[in-house]
């Protein structure tokens, strides 16, 4: 596979970000792959890998490059409880400052610069997130519905709120297929929560599948955290997989 580092122009800066895809020859489906709070890093990069096995181009985009670059977080950070906790309180304000606008500007630039890259089709793109990255994603749909054709969210927190910006109230605009894996008993997340997204993307009239992943805490797909839950991480690759071998077919494809 070809795998770079590299730096995505935006309006408000350079966002440092990773690059994969298959390296024979050929056109590949773009996808974009939102990080969850804890940024870019082994595990992230390794996910990535993975799905462009599959016959994707996948970028990861540091969706906090205007506070700071990658890493975000050292590997103790995730497994000890105090440095964790630490490390929440540094990167809270950046998720805070992550206001919907400022998605939907760099989502358009990160889609912008994937398209240029070759051996990238051109065809609508496919979208993933995890936790923060899930909730951003579907913004990031919502506000470029022309460009995608599915997004998958997995462990995605606070996608519904009193706020009147709140990710749900969005969802009237999308075009895509989505697809929601929820944590169990998750606080970002609750049962009502759950169902005003339903409610929501029903009205909309959005092709949808949500679905509860007993027993997994919030965080289940990442192996570098305590939150970890394999049984729930392989169940997660099954739907993801199969959702984007329908909707997204992968590559290569020659010209």
């Amino acid at each position: 596979m070809q795998q770079i580092d590299i730096d995505v122009p935006t309006a408000d800066g350079t966002a440092d970000a990773y690059f994969v895809k298959p390296a024979a020859p050929g056109l590949y489906p773009p996808v974009l792959l939102f990080m969850d709070a804890f940024g870019i890093r082994p595990r992230i990069k390794e996910m990535a890998d993975r799905i462009a096995e599959r016959g994707y181009a996948v970028l990861v985009p540091n969706l906090f490059y205007r506070d700071a670059r990658s890493p975000l977080v050292q590997p103790e950070d995730l497994t000890d409880v105090e440095r964790r906790g630490a490390v929440f309180g540094r990167l809270g304000p950046m998720m805070q400052s992550l206001t919907p606008s400022r998605v939907a500007a760099d989502t358009a630039a990160y889609l912008d610069f994937l398209a240029a890259q070759e051996g990238v089709e051109p065809v609508r793109a496919g979208i993933l997130g995890y936790c923060m990255g899930g909730r951003n994603a579907l913004v990031a749909v919502a506000s470029n519905p022309q460009r995608f054709a599915v997004l998958a969210s997995f462990h995605a927190g606070h996608v519904v709120t009193d706020r009147p910006d709140s990710p749900h109230l969005g969802v009237g605009s999308i075009t895509a297929e989505v697809y929601f894996a929820h944590a169990d008993n998750d606080g970002s997340m609750t049962p009502e929560n759950v169902k005003a997204l339903e409610a929501a993307l029903e009205a909309a009239g959005v092709t949808y599948t949500s679905e509860l992943y007993e027993g997994a805490p919030h965080g289940f797909t990442m192996s570098d955290t305590a939150m970890h839950h394999p049984e729930a991480e392989l169940r997660h690759w099954a739907a993801l997989f199969a959702l984007f071998g329908r909707v997204l077919p992968h590559g290569p494809r020659h010209d």
